[in-house]
């Protein structure tokens, strides 16, 4: 009788222990937050986050924890020396404790666009729909559009280019600004439409009214 009293005692002191200890909420240990789960096809590249450093792309795919409270991440901008750098919008804010995928992929440049020995080099990649058309930076030619766009490799420490423009035969003449110069190892997309040129057909006057 005297053990059953003893073992009833250490049951209803075991339970007045674990009341003083309430158990750990999931926000007391991890916070409001989700993740971001960014898929790369090329291993190694760097990715940013409204231009912070947040990892380096494993095999397979990098988590990021982003808080869900906080001011939301806008871009996401994933580069690799020797691939075109890939920038997208962020639309979607992880729920509490929820992932949302994104998606870069990373084409290799061409090996017409080599590195230079002893300089650091970028490129731009100038998109048009008309293939043909001349490429000018500042005035310079650049090279023609082929397969929709043609690659222009730069020095990071050269004089920077202010403007270019695309210009065909037959068409209008396209022309933009150039707002800053590539990183190392990166590239910076240029787009560029021509239209048509609609030919004016003269109509004889008659003789005589």
């Amino acid at each position: 009788m005297k053990m059953k009293h003893q073992y009833l005692l250490l049951i209803a002191l075991g339970m007045a222990i674990i009341t003083c200890f309430p158990p750990v909420s999931a926000d007391e240990i991890g916070g409001d937050q989700g993740w971001y789960v960014i898929h790369c096809n090329v291993y190694g590249a760097n990715v940013y986050l409204d231009d912070k450093f947040v990892g380096t792309v494993p095999v397979g795919a990098l988590t990021v924890p982003v808080p869900i409270t906080g001011t939301p991440y806008k871009t996401l901008r994933v580069q690799k020396y020797g691939y075109s750098t890939f920038v997208d919008s962020i639309t979607e804010v992880p729920v509490k404790g929820g992932t949302v995928d994104l998606t870069a992929t990373l084409n290799e440049l061409p090996t017409t666009t080599a590195t230079i020995v002893g300089q650091d080099m970028g490129w731009y990649i100038v998109h048009c729909n008309i293939n043909g058309a001349t490429v000018l930076f500042d005035d310079a030619n650049r090279g023609e559009i082929s397969q929709g766009l043609v690659y222009v490799p730069v020095s990071t420490t050269s004089t920077p280019y202010r403007s270019f423009s695309v210009k065909k035969d037959g068409y209008t003449t396209y022309e933009g600004t150039i707002s800053r110069v590539p990183m190392k190892g990166e590239s910076i997309d240029l787009y560029a439409t021509l239209n048509s040129v609609a030919t004016l057909t003269a109509t004889p006057t008659s003789i005589g009214g």
